[in-house]
Order: structure tokens, then C-alpha cells, then sequence
């Protein structure tokens, strides 16, 4: 057992004791006696302190000998929110991951986004986490597996290449090690519905698939798609909230071609799950497809932290009462965002909307899908670029920035990735002309997730920093949000809130 001086130690035991299901995602339980680690609120009696030991990743947890529970099934928990707290390389590293890079680039892929050789990498992983890029990602691969076998139809060989195993047998030896069964028993243990598949020999020769998504709970899914609906580019995006269910669609740029995403949140969803629909032209894509909208939709944040933090304000905390489980809509894609970002510059949301809509109409590839409202997909930073601003009725100079920035997104001049290091990345922004802190800023805040954004000079924060009895002048207002850090951008969402419809008046799209 630790020593009673080690307060992390003991709010964590305190926490597996309780159940609470607010930890879920952030560490795992490993229990000696058992050789099992579960998620903190496994039901299972409370384990002895002397046997417990405390890994941030489940990866840890499988280097060190440990299979998961399969009572409460800790793989099924939410994300940590730890990664888009942390700006350093482990952050940065667990992002890149999520996404797939090491399935798709190898570690060598991985460290060179990263600026690190791969050795340095592999000992800077193993000594924050426990475990290097390769057994996280194993991790990661078992994760994807475990949602496939359980949640859907999908046979078990397209599991294996969907969830980024180059073989069944690797499958087949990673869930028996993590597991400690088979992908067949997994599945045959699945107490719910599974979703629907479809497949190769589909009228479109697409994959589609049903899944369940956990979120962390509370979670504001109306006002969350209600920021995206403002934004939302014809074609590439739908949105709708009512009453009983808001809904999200749009078109995504995969790794092995196009597809699409659409999620609804409700009651008939249930309460801490997200149902997603993933329209993908390969099945390799699925892991991708998921953590992209996972961080669109922030749904990995942690709203109990963000919002006890914020409710000390007594400003803020009538908002945080109406509205628990405030997200920050992250970005599917971060080249679109820089695009979309430059846009918005200095216009209304509305404003923006029309000159984006315009350049997707004229730039963006068609897109034949089977989601209602989806008919195209966003260009891409080349298409952007062969544009030459001819379809943004913009200003001479702004339309100059807009295709530049684009021409050095398409050819890596402008690295923007979710790998990227927060202050490196602004830098890199407002070194070009035409691009100033607030889009930076933005950019920062959308691309990678970051918590502590706090767009100064943002005209609708004033609006609503006034309506909220909060200082209103830009300088006294910016002092008063450094009591909100590291949650500043999470504050600047209630703030945005309380302006004047439509809300945001004067962010980008």
C-alpha cells in the first residue's frame, strides 16, 4: 500500500470506494490478487489497499501483466480528458494516437510529428504513462475491437482490419491477452441490441455502421449542436435540435477515402451514450471516424471538474446551474478549421456561413450519401488554394490570406495537426499576414481541444460579459477570466451564451 502521504493514491481509492463513475475513463484499478483492472465504478467489492495499483491508461495497465475486468468492461468508458488539459508531448502524443497515426504511419510517423527521435519517444511515453506508442496503440486497437464485437454485426475478420489489427490473428491474440477471452465469446456476451451493418455489395459499396458511444456525464448535447447548427456548411453539414433529440450530420475526409458521420442525443438514446452512424468506404477507418467525433463534440472533457470550477464565480454560476456539462466543439478536420477560422475574420457567424457556403458549392468534390442533407465534402486545403479566392466575396487582402494560408496548409509549409504544440502552433499562424491572435487563438481552441482559450477582444464575449454583470471593458474583462484557467474556454462558452441571438455574434464559423 503507498504511503498515506500520497494524496493522489488516496482520492483515487476514495473514489474506487464511492463507485463514482465521474473517474471512468481517467485511470484504471489494477488489483494484484486477481491479476483484473477495472474502471472506477465496477461494481465489484473494494479491493484491499494493499493490492491496488493506479495506471493512467489501461496500455499500463496490459504492459504490466493485468486483463481487463470483464464485469465492467473499463474499455468502454469515456476518453481522458487529461490529453487536451496537458499542451506537452504526452498530450500531444495520446491525440496523434486516438487518431490513428501510429496504425497508419508507424511510431517513426508518430515521433517525426512530434519532433522527437523514436527511442526518446518510447522512453518519454513509458516513463509519463507506463507503456510505449506501440502498446498504446495496441490498446487503443483493442478498444475499437471491443465496441465492434459487442456493438455491431460486423464479422469478426472485418473486425480485425476495421479496429487496425494487419491480421485476425493479431486480433485474435491481442483480445485473448487484454480480455482473456475470445473475439467469438466476447461477442456472444453482449447484453444489448447490436447496431446494423451493411457492407461491401451495398447499393453504394459502402460500409455502414450503428454504434453506442459513451459520454461523460452531464452533457449540454443541445447547446453543443446548437454552436455547430450556427456554423454549419450546406451540404457538407446538418444540424437540428428539438425537443426530444438534437442531431448532427456531416461529410469527412478519412484516410482511405471519403465518408460520413451522424449522431443523435436524446432520450431515446439514453442517458451518457451518443448513437452514431459512420458511413465509411473502408473499414479500416472506423477508429478514426470515431475519434474524430468524439472531439468534435468534446465528449471526452470532464464537466464535473469545469463545472465546479466555474460555479465558484458567482457570475458564471447561474449560467452553469441552467446549463451543466457545457462542451467546447473541437474539429473534425484541422485544416478545414484554418480555413474556416481566416473566413470568419472580423464578420459575423452569419456572414462567414455565406462565403463558406459559397466555396463549398464551387470548390468542394459532390458527395453522394445516404444521409439525408450531405452532398458534398469541405474542400480540401489544395482545392482551397486552386480557388484562388474566387468564390469569397471578401475583401482583396482577406481573400489573399485565405488562399496563401491554404496553399501552405497543402504543402506542409503550415503544419496544423493535432499534434501540434499549442504556442508553437499560434506562432506559426501570426507569422503569416493577415492572421492575429484571436484567429490563432481560435484555431488553438477548435484544432487541439485546448481548455484555456481566451479569445480577447471577442465582441460577443463583451455582449454577454455584460448581460452576466461581468466587467465589459477588454482588458479588465481578460484579468477577470484568468480566474477561470485552466477552463477559460469552457467559460467563454457561457459567456457566448448569454450575448444577444444568434449567439457568437461576432465569432468565426
Amino acid at each position: 500500500m503507498p504511503a498515506t502521504t500520497d494524496t493522489r493514491w488516496t482520492e483515487r481509492y476514495r473514489a474506487i470506494a464511492a463507485r463514482d463513475a465521474r473517474f471512468d475513463g481517467q485511470f484504471v484499478t489494477a488489483v494484484r490478487s486477481t491479476g483484473i483492472y477495472c474502471r472506477p465504478s465496477c461494481p465489484a467489492r473494494t479491493p484491499k489497499p494493499e493490492n491496488v495499483t493506479f495506471y493512467r491508461t489501461s496500455a499500463a495497465a496490459h504492459h504490466a501483466g493485468y486483463r481487463a475486468c470483464k464485469r465492467c468492461l473499463p474499455e468502454a468508458s469515456p476518453g481522458t480528458p487529461a490529453w487536451d488539459l496537458r499542451g506537452d508531448a504526452t498530450g500531444r502524443a495520446m491525440r496523434l494516437v486516438a487518431d490513428g497515426v501510429v496504425d497508419r504511419e508507424g511510431v517513426a510517423g508518430l515521433a517525426a510529428r512530434l519532433g522527437y527521435s523514436t527511442r526518446h519517444l518510447y522512453r518519454l511515453l513509458r516513463a509519463e504513462l507506463g507503456a510505449g506508442p506501440l502498446t498504446l496503440a495496441r490498446a487503443q486497437r483493442a478498444q475499437t475491437a471491443r465496441t465492434l464485437l459487442t456493438g455491431t454485426d460486423l464479422p469478426v475478420a472485418d473486425v480485425a482490419f476495421a479496429a487496425g489489427f494487419g491480421s485476425i490473428r493479431q486480433l485474435n491474440d491481442t483480445v485473448r491477452d487484454v480480455f482473456a477471452t475470445t473475439p467469438t465469446a466476447l461477442r456472444s456476451r453482449r447484453s444489448v441490441r447490436p447496431g446494423t451493418v451493411s457492407g461491401a455489395g451495398t447499393e453504394d459499396d459502402r460500409v455502414h455502421l450503428d454504434l453506442s458511444l459513451p459520454v461523460r456525464e452531464p452533457f449540454d448535447a443541445a447547446g453543443t449542436i446548437a454552436y455547430l447548427a450556427a456554423r454549419a456548411v450546406d451540404g457538407v453539414e446538418t444540424a437540428t435540435v428539438q425537443d426530444d433529440a438534437a442531431r448532427y450530420a456531416r461529410t469527412l475526409h478519412l484516410p482511405h477515402g471519403p465518408g460520413a458521420i451522424a449522431v443523435t442525443a436524446g432520450p431515446a438514446v439514453g442517458p451518457g451514450r451518443l448513437a452514431a452512424h459512420l458511413e465509411l468506404a473502408s473499414v479500416q477507418d472506423v477508429a478514426t471516424a470515431v475519434a474524430r467525433v468524439r472531439r468534435l463534440l468534446d465528449l471526452d472533457a470532464d464537466p464535473v471538474a469545469v463545472d465546479t470550477a466555474l460555479a465558484t464565480d458567482p457570475a458564471l454560476a447561474p449560467s452553469v446551474t441552467a446549463t451543466p456539462g457545457v462542451r467546447m466543439p473541437g474539429a473534425a478536420d484541422p485544416h478545414e478549421t484554418v480555413v474556416r477560422a481566416v473566413v470568419g475574420q472580423q464578420i459575423s457567424v452569419a456572414a462567414a456561413r455565406t462565403h463558406l457556403n459559397r466555396l463549398a458549392a464551387a470548390a468542394g468534390t459532390p458527395y453522394r450519401s445516404t444521409v439525408a442533407g450531405l452532398t458534398r465534402l469541405f474542400p480540401t486545403a489544395a482545392q482551397v488554394a486552386a480557388d484562388d479566392g474566387a468564390s469569397l466575396a471578401l475583401p482583396a487582402r482577406q481573400r489573399r490570406t485565405v488562399v496563401t494560408t491554404a496553399d501552405a496548409l497543402a504543402d506542409g509549409t503550415l503544419a496544423v495537426d493535432l499534434g501540434a504544440d499549442a504556442d508553437e502552433l499560434r506562432a506559426a499562424l501570426e507569422a503569416r499576414h493577415g492572421i492575429g491572435p484571436w484567429t490563432s487563438g481560435y484555431v488553438t481552441l477548435r484544432v487541439l481541444g485546448h481548455p484555456d482559450v481566451w479569445l480577447d477582444g471577442d465582441a460577443a464575449l463583451r455582449t454577454g460579459a455584460r448581460r452576466l454583470g461581468l466587467p465589459e471593458d477588454r482588458a479588465a474583462l481578460a484579468a477577470r477570466a484568468d480566474r477561470w484557467a485552466p477552463w477559460r474556454s469552457y467559460a467563454a462558452r457561457h459567456v457566448w451564451r448569454a450575448a444577444a441571438a444568434p449567439l457568437d455574434e461576432r465569432t468565426t464559423a
